[in-house]
């Protein structure tokens, strides 16, 4: 029983992880599929791009609630079932996924910040002002939100074993990010070639 309930708790984190947003928000607020607009992402900064800061926030508010609240139920559920709690690892990584991979928008989703964000901030505190801190420097001097984030998921990478991390949550860390990155790809080609879009107002 404990299995199938674990399994259901993994399936739910996905499908939730899978709702896309700024999808939802650009058609019923604004008659727009962010998908054709933008670099096409359905993340918060392409929302941002497209529909304007309003709905960007929202998107990035949205999206970063999803780990939160996938995280939440399996806490609970699992707390008064006698399930393991590191369960919430799993689903968080399956709330990921389905952000960058949702079934929701033919498999074609964000990049992992937002939904990133919302993981540490759930999971640990000290992992999150790791993550805002790094991910504030680096936007100041470079301009660039992809580097900003490449950059702060891998600084909570490091200091991961040292602020109470288990070790399958290292290991979740370690499998968000690598995912992060990949997700980033194309960004990081543009950084090199010094093509990718900088921000204007910081």
């Amino acid at each position: 029983m404990k299995i199938v309930i674990s399994l259901l708790l993994i399936i739910m984190s996905y499908l939730y992880g899978s709702i896309p947003f700024a999808l939802v928000i650009g058609k019923l607020f604004y008659n727009t599929d962010v998908r054709n607009q933008g670099s096409g992402n359905l993340g918060g900064t392409n929302a941002g791009r497209v529909l304007g800061k309003k709905a960007g926030i929202s998107v990035i508010l949205l999206d970063a609630s999803k780990c939160c609240i996938s995280i939440l139920i399996a806490k609970t559920i699992s707390h008064y079932m006698g399930i393991n709690q590191d369960i919430i690892y799993l689903c968080a990584f399956a709330c990921v996924i389905g952000h960058c991979y949702p079934i929701f928008a033919q498999f074609k989703g964000g990049k992992a910040v937002s939904v990133a964000i919302g993981y540490t901030l759930v999971t640990n505190i000290y992992a999150f002002f790791v993550a805002i801190v790094i991910f504030l420097i680096t936007l100041k001097i470079s301009k660039y939100v992809s580097l900003s984030s490449i950059l702060a998921s891998l600084a909570i990478l490091i200091v991961s074993p040292f602020i109470g991390y288990p070790m399958i949550g290292i290991i979740t860390n370690i499998c968000i990010v690598m995912l992060l990155i990949y997700k980033h790809k194309e960004n990081i080609k543009r950084i090199k070639s010094k093509t990718e879009s900088q921000i204007t107002w910081m």
